[in-house]
């Protein structure tokens, strides 16, 4: 069995504020909302407690899928760096970027550097360099996929692209035949949700339109500060599509306080099983939430169970 855990939107604090000079941007309007709102929802302590739980159930491979960042400083930058080491080597956590992390961009350089190894495909699968990029852990073929892309104030929309969905076609057609269990990380979610229209993802159905055509066992993503699991069609059957709270937030304003998932797979290529366990806050305790069984000897079961 292979044990993958899925958290996103830890929007780590960093040590120093932004200077005048680095807030000179887009970045005034965000750091502003954090210093007078947002601070008192996303904790560190939060953060800390969730990734230890987290340690505690040893996974073999830890998926986190954006906003690692409040306003995309060098600070941050750096902040973030240090708890992506805290967490897991390279080799152990696979990362995305998300639109907090391409505030502006001169961020988007940045972030590249700082995070590059947590963001890089295995040696023989990386000739392009960037995104999509492939690891193969276990019987899972991570794809990682970036959808953060700089916009306009007030905006948090994110976009593929056509160069990243040109490659993410074969590529996954080539893991389904190789019998691997495909897991797609983006930040942005692919399906869109009601009021959504400036933080959507714009070419979520060049996406969708790819998964139906080629296929995934498997898509992760952040973004919505909530838990959700909806499905898509795939070429032989749905796709779970999960979404999971920020990763450092206390319950606020109608949306859940800080959970990540537990992903348990086993089985063989069309045969898989998958249960997703959720663990997170609930009354100021930590704990297992729910439990989803999402495929049980190949089959899509989508039923939820109670927590072990």
């Amino acid at each position: 069995m292979f044990r993958l855990a899925h958290l996103s939107d830890p929007h780590i604090p960093p040590d120093i504020p932004p200077s005048y000079r680095e807030l000179v941007s887009k970045r005034i309007l965000g750091w502003t909302n954090w210093r007078r709102n947002r601070h008192r929802v996303h904790q560190r302590h939060v953060l800390d407690a969730l990734t230890g739980d987290m340690a505690r159930h040893e996974p073999d491979h830890i998926a986190v899928t954006g906003d690692l960042t409040i306003v995309s400083t060098p600070a941050e930058w750096q902040a973030s760096r240090q708890w992506l080491q805290s967490i897991g080597r390279p080799a152990d956590v696979s990362l995305v970027p998300g639109n907090h992390d391409a505030y502006t961009r001169r961020a988007v350089p940045g972030v590249t550097l700082a995070w590059h190894d947590y963001m890089a495909g295995d040696p023989d699968t990386s000739a392009h360099g960037g995104f999509p990029y492939l690891r193969r852990r276990g019987p899972l073929a991570i794809v990682g996929c970036s959808s953060a892309v700089v916009s306009a104030p007030f905006m948090a929309t994110g976009r593929v692209g056509h160069e990243q969905i040109g490659r993410l076609s074969p590529l996954l057609k080539r893991l389904g035949e190789e019998g691997l269990f495909r897991t797609v990380l983006i930040h942005h979610p692919p399906l869109r949700t009601p009021g959504d229209r400036y933080r959507r993802l714009t070419d979520a159905r060049a996406f969708l339109k790819l998964l139906a055509d080629a296929g995934a066992e498997l898509v992760l993503h952040g973004h919505e500060h909530t838990a959700t699991l909806r499905w898509t069609p795939g070429p032989d059957a749905e796709i779970p599509v999960v979404g999971v709270p920020s990763a450092s937030a206390l319950a606020h304003g109608g949306r859940p306080a800080a959970a990540y998932n537990l992903y348990e797979i086993s089985g063989d290529p069309g045969k898989w099983n998958c249960l997703m366990r959720t663990r997170g806050f609930d009354g100021g305790e930590l704990h297992e939430l729910q439990d989803n069984v999402l495929f049980e000897a190949g089959k899509v079961i989508g039923e939820t169970v109670s927590p072990r």
